[in-house]
């Protein structure tokens, strides 16, 4: 039938033989630089193989990646320019924004073209949405819809405050609540990338401060005799943590980090974020009801202790597994958001391994057949030694232990 004029009018010339399935995106950007910089989401081009940017004008440009840094769900891309300057946008601090101000949302909404929409600043330093892993988000009024995302949130003033992100919708369409990306944080991805400050997965390589924070509840603020619940209360410090060699102790109230005031521990994980490495800090604390200021240089995630990485092999659960300890580097290196205390880290897992039907990249091995890991070594040993005829496994995934039982 395949060469039947009367089928091929129907199925093609291809009929019968299998055809590479095409899948087209559509997002939205900003040029930052004259050269051809643009940003963008990390979600609009993480997996495109090929990427095509069209100017408001009606030129085209082939563009690639040049960093795509999930954690912030931003991405940098250099347009092939052949050296033409193109017109770009300028940052603007979105700490200088307070709500009600006027905001304009620029996109491709739905692939029709550039679209222009107008809004006001709703919220600042809006949190909890699980949108990135940082949680400090604009929130405008202004219609965004799908095929915004990546495009630029601008003020009055013609500068870039935000990149716009993510809405809350019942059908897709726009409902007057969307989120940007501060501009802080934009220009800590531009930094990176014109700087190759970029790590093993093609994100931004951040400061490392050894610190984990909670929010302060109204009981925390009671016992603590503050009036208001604000601040972000230290749960725990690394040992090499350079805010602990300053002064810092669990139990501390952090209240600011240079000139900003902490509200939340989302605002002091977004604040942190922002401290170039290699440069100083100065966080403001109350420590046992006295006010302080520690001063103190941001650093890279040290490697204490050395990474072991073993790759198992053979036929256990854990078969096709990369397993690595624990330490501050590989914490950072693979995205942790809940950094474990103990255990191994998947590293990687092999495709179609035995465990690759078990565990998935960055989940924790915590015990095997009720043993305590600390170390790959220690996890090759407890899985020659089954557990009634099979496997007993305690694996942490998202902060959540699961037991499972392999047999």
């Amino acid at each position: 039938f395949a060469n039947d004029p009367f089928f091929s009018q129907f199925f093609g010339q291809g009929f019968g033989v299998p055809q590479q399935r095409l899948e087209n995106s559509l997002g939205s950007g900003v040029i930052v630089d004259s050269s051809g910089l643009a940003v963008t989401n990390a979600h609009v081009v993480k997996d495109a193989d090929e990427i095509t940017v069209s100017l408001s004008d009606g030129r085209e440009f082939p563009a690639k990646i040049k960093l795509v840094d999930t954690a912030s769900d931003l991405a940098l891309l250099q347009l092939e320019t052949n050296g033409e300057v193109l017109p770009s946008v300028a940052l603007q601090p979105s700490d200088t924004l307070e709500v009600g101000d006027l905001v304009l949302a620029i996109g491709n909404p739905f692939g029709v073209g550039q679209t222009v929409t107008s809004g006001i600043v709703s919220a600042l330093a809006r949190s909890s949405l699980n949108i990135n892993d940082f949680n400090f988000f604009i929130q405008t009024d202004a219609a965004i819809n799908p095929g915004n995302s990546g495009g630029p949130l601008v003020s009055m003033t013609g500068g870039i405050v935000g990149i716009n992100s993510a809405i809350f919708s019942k059908d897709g369409g726009s409902l007057g609540i969307g989120f940007a990306i501060p501009s802080e944080m934009v220009a800590t991805v531009i930094a990176a990338g014109k700087s190759g400050q970029v790590d093993k997965n093609g994100g931004v390589v951040r400061p490392w401060l050894g610190i984990s924070a909670q929010d302060v509840t109204s009981d925390i603020a009671s016992s603590l005799g503050l009036k208001n619940p604000k601040g972000a209360l230290v749960s725990s410090l690394h040992e090499m943590s350079p805010a602990k060699a300053a002064g810092l102790s669990t139990g501390d109230l952090i209240t600011a980090v240079g000139s900003h005031s902490i509200h939340d521990a989302a605002e002091l994980h977004f604040r942190l974020a922002m401290i170039p490495i290699g440069e100083e800090a100065t966080i403001g604390f109350l420590h046992k009801g006295e006010q302080k200021t520690a001063s103190f240089k941001s650093t890279l995630p040290p490697e204490i202790p050395a990474r072991e990485a073993v790759t198992l092999d053979g036929q256990t659960p854990l078969s096709g597994a990369t397993l690595v300890n624990i330490n501050p580097a590989v914490i950072a290196e693979l995205g942790l958001k809940k950094a474990p205390t103990s255990g191994v880290v998947v590293q990687k897992v092999k495709k179609n391994s035995i465990a690759a039907r078990i565990v998935r990249n960055g989940d924790i091995i915590v015990s095997i057949n009720k043993i305590s890991i600390t170390k790959p070594a220690e996890a090759i040993s407890a899985l020659q030694k089954p557990f009634r005829q099979g496997w007993l496994l305690v694996v942490n995934s998202d902060g959540q232990n699961r037991t499972l039982v392999v047999r």
